[in-house]
Parts: C-alpha cells; structure tokens; sequence
C-alpha cells in the first residue's frame, strides 16, 4: 500500500510532440519500500496545479507575515 509521494528534486521536462508534462517523483510504500517513477501531466493540468501552487505560495507567504507580527519582528 501507498503511504504518499514526494517531488524529486530533478527538473520537471514538457514534451511538446507529446504533449505532456512529466514530473519525477518517489513513491512511499508503508513498508518502507520506495521507488522512483514519474507524474505525467496534460497541458490543462500544469496550467491547474500552476494557479493551485501560487495559490498556497501566497497562502504561506501571508500566515509567515502574521507569525512575525505576532512575536513582534
């Protein structure tokens, strides 16, 4: 079974013939087994998971500013 996965730290590649994004990633077995495969992604879901991801950069971005403010920096 599945626990989660994670992002490697590789560069994500756009193959225009076929055109699709492909991302690295790790799968996490439960066990403890990991293995390395890759997210392949239609132009619509980059364009999806772009607006997703600034989202929470900004998101983040805002709660940093309160914790700062909150102890005083």
């Amino acid at each position: 079974m599945i626990s989660h996965i994670t992002i490697d730290r590789r560069d994500a590649t756009y193959d225009h013939h076929a055109e699709q994004a492909v991302l690295p990633v790790t799968v996490h077995h439960r066990d403890g087994r990991t293995e390395r495969t890759r997210l392949v992604m239609a132009p619509g879901q980059v364009e999806l998971y772009h607006l997703q991801l600034g989202r929470m950069i900004s998101e983040r971005t805002a709660a940093r500013k309160l914790d700062r403010e909150a102890v005083g920096q």
